[in-house]
């Protein structure tokens, strides 16, 4: 037989239509008929695999690929890095509990010109809301009830109107993305057609270029043909070596690139703090003149002058305490203006803080204080409730409320448009991927095509070589051929 006796067009038409139990009594039948046939009736028959070697292409010597016995073992698990975790905590607690303590110690003993200042607990009403809550609390007037419940009874519809909005913007954008999507699935149908269709014609290809290229070998003047094993192509696994050579090429000089730059811009960035420290220098020597000036002209008539001078001119020099003393003792005032002006520039330099201005940061006693400072269009209601009577805040309420909600609308409808443009810039984006990658896949295809066939091309010539029958050899093509059509890898992956 040339052919496999399940494998003949006759056996595949006539399974097509039949059940399970119907195809096992028919092949069943076959393999009897053959047993019965081919070795019951030939007892001569000499018992061996050659034809069933020859049936299936198995090769005389074929190893396991080379990665079938790595061995990637994990790594021990173990409970250890949890135990450090739960040490290095418990570590970094009693190192902070050593800092509080060493902290306690030295401030106690911490002079008041070094101590940081109190601070004052400055509690921000930014929210109109909590505003209005607060006046409420804190004078329960009928104007602060009803200018309160007012902002609330706004903040409720503005936050049920914004909900409303914001849900029918997803849904407008849920619907169009679902007509974008449909549009491309159709899209990509036409796509898939062509990836199909390459497949087939592929697999079509290679079964008529392997037919004829086998048929050489079958035809009765096959001994005009020299052997012709190692001639063809064959699949080694192995890359050409001299992109790796490019690319570690180009890695080198990259990294070499690299090194110079950080090391010229590191040779630049100290040259341009030398040139900084030599103009800070020159300012200094500057400021100095002018100090010395003022002292030198300075009159009990022109003092409260020169002060402001002197301290700013002294504060912008960063003047240690020996500094201010060495300038100061040849000013020309009364005595103990020279040195009470002299002490307060001295302590002011040896105190390491300053204290922040009351109406920022209250007096400095460590209790909560409140403010407000509102950027809100409610603040705007709200004060139109206090005075009604005001048209100017009324008008206030409705051009900003006004401006605020077709701000808002407008962000919204944007923002649904911009959604939708980029959704469908994306959708051809990805049929414009999927076009072009179809030649990446038919050549992938091809690849495997290739990769699984051509050991079995190269096991035909070798049988050649060796003079194997064409009977024998006709059994081995039918069998290429067929792993052709249906071997792997297949057309629908």
């Amino acid at each position: 037989m040339t052919i496999s006796p399940l494998h003949d067009s006759e056996t595949l038409r006539q399974q097509k239509n039949l059940t399970a139990t119907q195809k096992r009594a028919n092949s069943e039948t076959k393999e009897g008929v053959l047993v019965n046939n081919f070795i019951k009736d030939c007892p001569d028959r000499k018992i061996n695999l050659d034809d069933t070697c020859d049936t299936l292409v198995i090769s005389e010597s074929s190893k396991m690929p080379s990665r079938l016995y790595e061995k990637n073992d994990s790594t021990e698990k173990s409970i250890l890095p949890i135990s450090a975790i739960a040490i290095g905590v418990m570590g970094a607690i009693a190192l902070l509990s050593t800092f509080v303590k060493r902290n306690t110690r030295i401030n106690l003993k911490i002079s008041d010109e070094k101590r940081l200042p109190q601070l004052t607990r400055n509690v921000a009403l930014n929210d109109e809301k909590h505003q209005a809550l607060y006046q409420m609390i804190a004078s329960p007037t009928r104007k602060t009830i009803l200018a309160g419940t007012g902002v609330l009874t706004l903040s409720a519809m503005a936050f049920m109107g914004k909900t409303f909005f914001d849900g029918f913007k997803d849904v407008w954008v849920k619907k169009r993305e679902a007509d974008i999507q449909k549009d491309m699935q159709e899209k990509l149908i036409d796509i898939e057609t062509q990836s199909f269709a390459g497949k087939i014609q592929i697999t079509r290809s290679m079964l008529s270029e392997k037919a004829r290229e086998f048929s050489r070998y079958l035809s009765d003047d096959n001994e005009k043909i020299l052997p012709n094993f190692g001639k063809h192509l064959k699949f080694t696994g192995k890359y050409n070596n001299k992109e790796n050579s490019n690319s570690n090429l180009n890695y080198f000089l990259l990294g070499a690139g690299t090194v110079a730059a950080i090391i010229g811009l590191g040779f630049l960035s100290l040259k341009n703090l030398s040139k900084s420290k030599n103009l800070l220098e020159n300012y200094i020597i500057e400021r100095k003149n002018l100090i010395k000036d003022i002292v030198k002209n300075s009159t009990n008539a022109t003092k409260e002058h020169d002060k402001k001078l002197l301290e700013a001119h002294l504060q912008s020099i960063d003047a240690t305490p020996a500094t201010i003393r060495n300038y100061l003792k040849d000013l020309k005032w009364d005595n103990n203006d020279k040195i009470e002006f002299t002490q307060k520039l001295v302590k002011k330099a040896e105190t390491s803080t300053t204290k922040v201005n009351e109406t920022i940061g209250g007096d400095g006693t460590p209790k909560p204080t409140f403010y407000s400072h509102v950027d809100d269009y409610r603040a705007f209601f709200y004060n139109w409730l206090l005075d009604t009577d005001n048209k100017q805040f009324k008008q206030l309420f409705f051009g900003i409320t006004g401006l605020t909600a077709l701000s808002y609308g407008g962000k919204l409808a944007g923002d649904a448009i911009k959604e939708v443009q980029v959704k469908k810039m994306n959708a051809q984006t990805e049929i414009d991927l999927q076009n072009r990658l179809v030649s990446t896949e038919l050549r992938n295809f091809k690849s495997k095509k290739d990769a699984a066939i051509q050991p079995l091309v190269d096991e035909f010539y070798k049988q050649v070589d060796k003079g194997k029958p064409k009977e024998e050899l006709k059994v081995m093509a039918d069998n290429i051929l067929f792993e052709i059509k249906n071997g792997p890898p297949f057309v629908y992956s």
